[in-house]
């Protein structure tokens, strides 16, 4: 839109909402003030304006203000003109490519919103907001309070109910902002009232405009920031420090999608340190999605074996063989659809396509919590799925879009490393401590909130190695179940006598010769422990007289074939050990 009849002049004072005194060609006039907020950080003494004659001679008020300087930064001041702007631009063809009809200010309930657009297939409300409060590069709206916005909102969430398109258009009259952010210190409610029409399908826009003394056109998008403006001041000190402070991991040397997504598998509840060690050989013996969907099973359960939760590996064949019938074995290259993938869900998608294709979804993992409980001072439940729903929506809002794997590796980092589970985070060296809320108030260990898990079943076993000169017996556990169609060491429930395994042996046609007690161990799982004794007992021959289903298995076949969780890893140094014996 340009401007005609337009002067310079010099800002004096506002005596109320309507009228401002002015310095026009060194004369005191009195102008026009078509904005009634109060934008106090604007009309300063002293600061250069512009004007517009009235073509009315019979007005009052000879001026109209229409733009005003702030600092090196131009600002149209003009509330009449965002709607006109808005209109121009939907004529256009920028929000719709085959517009039939935009009509301004219609009815709709007990509304009258801006524009009214329609196309061929689709019917949309825009409520437009003119926008000119900025500090620091961030704009924000209202810089009053306004009951009439907050009920707009809600009428825009009844026409979404009514099968409407809805928009809400700020237009952030001056240029070089860097996002907008609904005023929380002036009007909470309107806060919320976004948050919920967003949440109800209003779609929210913001663009800044070009704007000079007699011209102001809308420009480019600005992006919006509901949940946490303290997070956005963030996402690039974040990325920054995550370049220099990573560690070196074999799989953050890459973008290939397959290898990024094995790695973020085994990481699941998995030390970093122990899965280096599992990642090579993994990859070497299955490089590609097809050789994963292909490998036996019991193949497959023997390279993860020593990861445990091996339903993990389960899941990464069901995913590769859709892979393969579904995208032709090539690895999606989508949000959505990696996360249609069995075993995938909101974290594995989001690390995966941010980090191999730069998408910028959020990956919160247990890390990422703990560091945005902290830098937020949050003591919402961080268990709860409605607040990691939260704090993914707070990432996704902020995620620089050329930094995206950056940034949500230096999330992950930060929490890995510097802002650290059971202790004292190391605040003196993190990126975020200036604005991290939790430091700021001193209950930064006290953070995350995180309810207690139940209490672990405890389950008394006993395991027993039975042997002969030939090797060791083992079997194969049920289908389903705890460790499901794994390979195991004999084991029963309770905790036996040396005389009640050797009466076990026999009930089963085992009958040692000998037996000796080994130590007892523990391992824990997720909800259960396993309180352990074992027994070796030696046999004149396994096969001979046995009467269940087992396997006798020696030394090499322990170590490539059978893959025998780590529940039972205390036992299965003595049972390689024997088995390597008896074929010496």
């Amino acid at each position: 839109m340009k401007y005609e009849r337009i002067s310079k002049g010099v800002f004096l004072e506002r005596p109320n909402r309507f009228i401002a005194y002015a310095e026009l060609a060194g004369k005191k006039e009195v102008i026009h003030v078509k904005n009634t907020g109060r934008c106090a950080e604007l009309l300063r003494p002293g600061a250069p304006i512009y004007v517009q004659e009235s073509e009315n001679p019979a007005r009052k008020t000879k001026w109209d203000l229409i733009g005003v300087e702030k600092g090196s930064r131009m600002i149209n001041m003009d509330s009449q003109v965002p709607n006109q702007v808005v209109k121009e631009w939907v004529e256009a063809g920028n929000l719709k490519p085959d517009i039939r009809l935009v009509r301004p200010e219609t009815t709709y309930g007990n509304s009258r919103f801006d524009l009214y657009v329609e196309t061929g297939n689709s019917r949309a409300f825009i409520e437009v907001k003119g926008v000119t409060l900025e500090e620091n590069g961030v704009v924000r709206f209202p810089d009053a309070p306004s009951d009439r916005a907050v009920k707009h909102l809600q009428e825009l969430e009844k026409a979404v109910r009514e099968g409407y398109e809805a928009y809400v258009f700020f237009v952030i009259q001056m240029k070089g902002v860097r996002y907008f952010t609904p005023n929380m210190d002036t009007h909470p409610a309107f806060c919320q009232a976004l948050k919920s029409a967003k949440a109800a399908g209003v779609r929210l826009l913001a663009y800044d405009c070009r704007v000079s003394g007699d011209e102001i056109q809308i420009a480019d998008p600005v992006p919006v920031v509901l949940e946490s403006p303290r997070l956005k001041e963030l996402s690039g000190p974040i990325a920054a420090w995550y370049r220099e402070n990573r560690r070196d991991l074999p799989w953050r040397n890459t973008t290939d999608a397959y290898r990024i997504w094995v790695s973020e598998i085994m990481l699941q509840q998995t030390r970093v340190e122990a899965v280096k060690r599992y990642y090579e050989r993994f990859l070497e013996a299955l490089p590609t999605v097809r050789e994963l969907a292909e490998v036996p099973e019991d193949r497959l359960m023997k390279l993860w074996e020593g990861l445990g939760y091996y339903n993990r590996v389960r899941n990464m064949q069901k995913a590769a063989r859709q892979v393969m019938e579904e995208y032709g074995g090539e690895f999606p290259h989508t949000y959505d659809t990696i996360r249609s993938l069995a075993g995938i869900g909101n974290y594995t998608a989001g690390a995966v396509s941010s980090f191999a294709y730069g998408i910028p979804k959020p990956a919160v993992d247990g890390n990422v919590l703990r560091v945005l409980s902290r830098i937020l001072a949050s003591e919402e439940d961080i268990m709860k799925a409605s607040v990691r729903t939260w704090m993914e929506r707070a990432v996704e809002e902020v995620i620089p879009e050329q930094e995206a794997s950056d940034f949500n590796q230096g999330l992950i980092e930060l929490g890995a490393l510097v802002c650290v589970p059971g202790g004292e985070p190391k605040c003196g060296i993190c990126p975020a401590a200036e604005l991290c809320l939790a430091r700021e108030k001193g209950i930064q260990t006290a953070l995350p909130v995180k309810t207690k898990a139940k209490a672990r079943r405890i389950e008394k076993r006993t395991v027993l190695i039975f042997r002969d000169s030939e090797g060791v017996a083992i079997r194969k556990r049920p289908s389903k179940g705890l460790l499901a169609g794994l390979y195991e060491l004999p084991n029963v429930e309770g905790h036996l006598t040396r005389k009640e395994a050797a009466d076990y042996g026999k009930s089963i046609g085992l009958t040692p010769v000998h037996v000796r007690k080994l130590e007892a161990a523990k391992h824990i799982f997720s909800h259960v422990e396993w309180h352990m004794v074992g027994y070796e007992l030696l046999v004149d021959a396994l096969e001979k007289n046995c009467g269940e289903e087992m396997i006798f298995a020696k030394r090499d076949e322990l170590e490539t074939v059978y893959s025998i969780p780590s529940a039972f890893e205390a036992y299965m140094v003595t049972a390689h050990a024997i088995a390597g014996d008896s074929q010496r």
